[in-house]
């Protein structure tokens, strides 16, 4: 399917303080499956520009989504969406305290430096994103990954004045094909799409 660009890495940086090599803003992103799923690890890495990191320490909280989904692929029709998992990480400043608020689902952490804030929400490891028998049929799948800042979540009059506005646009994505399910004793990672397979 012409949406299945395999092989390329689409990343759109933004209005964000990141490194100017797309393979730097996701240094590392495995994708394993085993006997019981699909597993995904990834890394990423940026910094928030001037105008983001004000608004932060105004008050207004952000929320950092990350989706994966897995498609199998169909020559005679679009391909079939078989699993889709998300997580969302809020961070928040508390200027009292001067100190910064992770929140991931019922878990909080309270930072002392904005860099050690982001590091928390930069890095997932083992993430199970699809069980065995989403991917239990014959044929291709693929992953597709993104990682954004969701501006839908701003404040409401803030969502009008941010629409459109690049300094507003995380965006960081990437589609990894799955390699052929292995026992889940000797998973192996499948190489990432930038890189040739075997390396």
């Amino acid at each position: 399917m012409a949406c299945l660009l395999l092989g390329l890495v689409g990343l759109l940086l933004c209005g964000l303080a990141l490194p100017a090599r797309a393979a730097e803003a996701l240094p590392s992103f495995e994708v394993a499956h085993a006997d019981d799923g699909v597993h995904l690890d990834f890394v990423t890495h940026f910094d928030l520009n001037p105008v983001i990191e004000e608004a932060l320490q105004k008050g207004v909280a952000l929320n950092f989504v990350v989706e994966a989904q897995v498609f199998r692929e169909r020559w005679y029709w679009r391909d079939q969406r078989v699993a889709r998992a998300t997580r969302m990480w809020r961070l928040s400043y508390q200027p009292l305290t001067r100190q910064y608020r992770v929140s991931f689902g019922g878990l909080h952490q309270v930072f002392d430096a904005l860099p050690e804030a982001l590091a928390a929400m930069q890095h997932v490891s083992r993430w199970k994103v699809a069980d065995a028998a989403n991917v239990a049929s014959k044929g291709k799948y693929y992953l597709q990954f993104t990682y954004q800042l969701d501006t839908s979540l701003l404040p409401r009059p803030m969502q009008i004045g941010v629409g459109g506005q690049s300094d507003w646009l995380l965006l960081i994505q990437r589609t990894q094909r799955l390699p052929e399910r292995v026992p889940a004793s000797a998973a192996r990672v499948a190489p990432s799409v930038d890189e040739p397979a075997g390396l």
